[in-house]
């Protein structure tokens, strides 16, 4: 009988993986091998150079073979604006965690879009400091108890959650803005559109492109793996709605059409 292989390891995933690093049913392994597909699917890993901040979503380091550039916290997009100047060929993004992008480094998120810098960022989306000990971030949803807010998040003291693909939706500079999940195998599927969508903006040199990821945090959720998922699907994605919010052609049009 002859057998075909369907699934493996992405080509450019070290050995052993850098999954390994991570808590028992985090997701962020999932988005990362999301990530991997897209780039030999795309044929654009042998010129992608990743730039990441601080936080969970930073073990990546250690599970692709790529050029990887860490900066500081929150200063990911600065490094990363420098990076695509200087190598306009290059195919340049950012992984991100939500504090890590909208939180510490919403300056240099806000700035990216302002200038249409040609970059594609992913922030994944855990609603909390995941690497940190689970503070409040600016995703922590109403109520949700944290290690900052013990009796949960209260409008009326810590604010709203930032809905950060909407946000980036809002400027002109923006190519691209989706939200996706990875809480089930369609969802997967979907989002690993939207990622290659905003790498395809990217390389018809649109502008910013921006796809954030919902993802599980089961220690800081306090939550098994498994009823992870289930509060993102009841819960999460009725704050967050999946989907695309914004998908341009032109950036130029949209500005002097204003």
């Amino acid at each position: 009988m002859n057998k075909k292989k369907v699934c493996g390891n992405p080509k450019i995933w070290k050995d052993p993986p850098g999954a390994a690093m991570y808590c028992s049913g985090c997701q962020h392994p999932v988005i990362h091998r999301i990530i991997s597909e897209v780039l030999e699917d795309m044929g654009i890993d042998g010129k992608a150079i990743c730039v990441v901040g601080v936080g969970c979503h930073a073990f990546v380091q250690i599970s692709w073979n790529l050029d990887i550039l860490s900066s500081a916290h929150g200063r990911a997009l600065d490094s990363a604006t420098a990076v695509k100047r200087l190598n306009s060929d290059a195919i340049v993004f950012t992984v991100q965690g939500d504090g890590d992008c909208i939180g510490i480094g919403a300056g240099a998120f806000i700035g990216a879009m302002v200038r249409g810098e040609k970059i594609t960022t992913i922030m994944y989306n855990n609603t909390n400091y995941g690497t940190t000990g689970g503070q409040l971030a600016p995703t922590t949803l109403l109520g949700q108890k944290t290690a900052t807010t013990p009796h949960g998040r209260d409008a009326a003291l810590e604010g709203y959650p930032v809905h950060t693909a909407e946000l980036a939706a809002t400027f002109k500079g923006t190519a691209y803005s989706a939200r996706g999940s990875v809480h089930t195998p369609a969802d997967y599927q979907r989002t690993k559109r939207y990622i290659k969508t905003a790498f395809q903006k990217q390389i018809d040199g649109v502008g910013f492109s921006f796809v954030e990821v919902l993802s599980a945090c089961p220690p800081n959720w306090h939550l098994s793996p498994v009823k992870c998922l289930k509060r993102i699907g009841e819960d999460i994605v009725s704050e967050f709605p999946l989907g695309e919010f914004k998908n341009e052609d032109s950036t130029e049009r949209l500005s002097k059409s204003k």
